[in-house]
């Protein structure tokens, strides 16, 4: 048995459908069918999702939402019409959409939330009416009827895994493919909640380590996950398979095709996941699996870059001599609720790397604050946007002179670095840079090594 589940793009209109329709239909394993809300048609369209959440802001403001209700209406009824859907079928879908705003929320992000999660809760619905429309048995499963719940941060949920029990008791016996909506679950007290963007993939995963499914297909727009960025290089590499630890590991460090969270279900349970493409489906894509399945033929799978990071750089001396030190500072973090993503040091300074999406200013100037009075470095500096390049492989471990392959290149360029890491595991190497040459960075790394 296959759970199958499908990206924005691929539900973006009725010709994409069609596509996942034939799909679905040509292979009787794929039983359980994630879904996403319809993504963008067109360079300069807008998602679904991204029309819910002005929605909400409408909503919230006290403002007319006519026109956004029926921008949103006919995004979905355009796709049934492509189908000969009959307009009545479209009536519940039509009540529900204007039924948002009237409905009652416990916070304000709640309601972001439950407003958001429709894209995908409507679309689920619609595609199932339009499968059963085209002959192929199907049925729309909420989440609520499955127990997949989640805990109550509104909107970057976490999934309690209590609930693989209640999942795993979902009837695949019959004919029906089940249409499950992605990016959400429901909280103790009934309330929608929405995983992070692009949580679908963790929905997928959930759904398919709950059924103990043989893979996971992810179905995307593109034929299979390249060892970079192909606005970067051109033709770049094409990974046939790569383990979970390294997809995890390039995902976090910019690789969007699948969600970092999502690999974790998947290492858990042992499912095997093969990326692919709506558009190509014969295309053998890539695969993500245990490290025992990989024949490596590069010490390095993929390289992958953001520059979403922000950083705090410490200076004082004999710091390493001083007990409970770091304990003081992640105090301080603790305090507002802040959590930090590496934290490499010498001994007499350390750098604290930050997603800078998830601060506030308020947040940073309390912090700075707090560190200056109580810790009282010498120096203390704030680096507002610093970039981070990811070289991953499992080919690295134990391989002599792996950095000297990736670094000899900035070399070459005059590429400095503010800072290079090793995890643990030594299947990644991690390197601080200025923003401005992160990419330039990057494409000489991949020619070196490449090439």
């Amino acid at each position: 048995m296959k759970v199958t589940k499908f990206g924005g793009s691929s539900l973006a209109n009725g010709q994409q459908l069609q596509r996942v329709y034939d799909i679905i239909r040509a292979d009787d394993d794929r039983k359980v069918v994630v879904v996403s809300a319809p993504g963008k048609r067109f360079k300069d369209d807008r998602k679904v999702t991204d029309l819910l959440l002005s929605y909400a802001q409408a909503t919230l403001a006290d403002e007319d939402t006519t026109e956004i209700i029926e921008t949103i209406k006919h995004r979905y009824h355009s796709i049934g019409e492509f189908f000969e859907l009959p307009d009545y079928e479209l009536a519940d879908l039509d009540e529900q959409i204007e039924h948002l705003a009237r409905k009652h929320y416990r916070s304000f992000d709640y309601l972001y939330a439950a407003f958001a999660a429709h894209g995908e809760y409507l679309n689920a619905q619609l595609i199932a009416k339009i499968f059963n429309h085209l002959g192929m048995p199907a049925r729309f499963v909420d989440p609520k009827e499955i127990g997949l719940l989640v805990n109550d941060n509104a909107r970057s949920a976490t999934f309690d895994t209590a609930s693989y029990t209640t999942i795993g008791e979902l009837d695949l016996s019959t004919s029906e493919r089940l249409i499950v909506p992605g990016f959400f679950g429901y909280t103790r007290s009934g309330d929608m909640a929405t995983f992070s963007r692009g949580g679908s993939d963790i929905t997928g995963a959930i759904m398919a380590r709950g059924l103990r499914a043989d893979l996971y297909e992810n179905f995307t727009d593109v034929s299979a996950i390249y060892a970079v960025n192909p606005s970067i290089v051109e033709h770049p590499a094409a990974i046939q398979q790569m383990t979970y630890d390294e997809m995890r590991e390039l995902s976090y460090a910019g690789f969007a095709v699948f969600h970092d969270e999502a690999i974790i279900p998947a290492i858990q349970g042992g499912i095997r996941i093969n990326i692919k493409n709506t558009n190509d489906p014969d295309a053998p894509g890539t695969f993500i699996v245990p490290p025992t399945e990989v024949q490596q033929t590069r010490p390095v799978t993929g390289i992958a870059n953001s520059n979403r990071f922000a950083a705090l750089y410490l200076h004082r001396y004999l710091l390493n001599k001083q007990v409970g030190f770091t304990l003081r500072i992640l105090e301080i973090l603790k305090r507002h609720n802040i959590s930090y993503e590496h934290m490499p040091s010498g001994i007499d300074d350390l750098t604290i790397i930050f997603d800078k999406t998830m601060l506030t200013q308020e947040q940073v100037d309390n912090m700075l604050s707090d560190i200056a009075a109580e810790i009282k470095p010498d120096t203390l500096k704030w680096i507002p946007s610093y970039g981070i390049i990811m070289v991953v492989g499992e080919g690295m471990r134990n391989r002599v002179g792996a950095l000297t392959e990736i670094v000899a290149p900035l070399k070459e360029r005059n590429i400095s670095l503010q800072m290079v890491n090793q995890g643990a595991s030594e299947i990644s190497i991690m390197l601080g840079i200025q923003p401005d040459l992160s990419d330039s960075a990057v494409e000489a790394i991949y020619t070196n090594i490449f090439k």
